[in-house]
């Protein structure tokens, strides 16, 4: 399957506080907020939504295309991709600009505090479907609002099948934004705090998203995931860590894993089961690349939680 991930390409800088953030938040003062948070470490990392889940599909045998607009500063990044199985010919440098850059501080409790910088992420409204060879399936993860409203539309008019991925641009995106990417998706995938965005901002409920797309998916971290159809649901558990590092690009891989199942033809549950899988890995690492397994490898452990693997990898 010919498969195109959209999204943003980004540095991540990990750090981590060691305390709980909640504890610092004074609710009779949230009219006038002022914190600094001193951190015990911090990594520079590879990271962005897209490479994150083009690197999922490329361990899992996937050639998947990547179709995104860096930096100046994206060449070695560029190397490491193009090296683990990722094809980047639809990378975009823009010249003057840096890559974008994610700027994350987690707690004790994996809660998150973030930052992003666009940087040249803003230019990615100057790609276009319509200049590359038509894929079987595209995942418009979050990137410039601009851009995924333009590439949403542009897959409807091509007749081109999507998954909608919103994720941290649920706070960015307006309710028509969102609205508009949601109807006529082949599927739509969000997290359950994020879909609590969604059904403010558009007044749409889980049976409304549904309607307009088809499937709806919603993560719940260690409550794993949630498969909605018409008239049905069904529920996956997630797969317990052997150690926590670090959530970042979790459900990127998540993401990755899921459209790998797609790729093979594979029903929704076990799409869903594939992706559990995948996370985990990240969330034993640092970074949304930093592991690496082998198919065989893989199969195992999803053989441990769920049982025969039914679709070959």
């Amino acid at each position: 399957m010919k498969l195109i991930v959209t999204g943003s390409i980004a540095f991540d800088y990990l750090m981590s506080f060691p305390g709980k953030f909640t504890e610092h938040l004074l609710p009779e003062h949230f009219s006038r907020v002022s914190l600094s948070f001193l951190v015990d470490t911090m990594d520079k990392r590879r990271g962005g939504c897209a490479p994150n889940i083009a690197y999922t599909l490329a361990l899992l045998g996937e050639r998947p295309r990547l179709m995104a607009t860096a930096g100046q500063d994206f060449g070695d990044y560029r190397k490491w991709l193009d090296a683990a199985g990722v094809d980047t010919s639809l990378v975009k440098d823009v010249e003057g600009k840096f890559t974008a850059s994610f700027f994350c501080n987690t707690d004790q409790a994996n809660n998150q505090i973030a930052s992003f910088y666009t940087g040249a992420m803003a230019d990615a409204s100057t790609l276009s479907f319509r200049t590359v060879d038509r894929p079987d399936l595209v995942i418009i993860s979050p990137n410039d609002p601009a851009a995924m409203v333009q590439y949403a539309q542009e897959c409807r008019t091509m007749g081109i099948s999507y998954l909608f991925d919103p994720g941290q641009q649920c706070a960015r995106m307006s309710g028509d934004e969102l609205k508009d990417g949601i109807v006529g998706a082949t599927m739509v995938i969000c997290n359950d705090y994020e879909f609590e965005l969604i059904r403010q901002k558009t007044g749409m409920s889980e049976a409304d998203v549904v309607k307009q797309s088809g499937v709806l998916i919603v993560t719940k971290g260690e409550n794993g995931s949630s498969i909605l159809e018409h008239g049905r649901q069904t529920d996956v558990p997630a797969v317990a860590p052997a150690n926590i590092a670090d959530p970042t690009g979790v459900g990127d891989a998540y993401r990755g894993g899921f459209m790998k199942g797609l790729a093979q033809g594979a029903s929704y549950d076990i799409c869903a089961q594939l992706g559990s899988v995948a996370a985990t890995y990240v969330l034993e690492h640092l970074g949304g690349s930093s592991h690496s397994y082998t198919l065989a490898e893989f199969t195992g452990r999803y053989e441990q939680h769920f049982g025969a693997l039914t679709v070959e990898l």
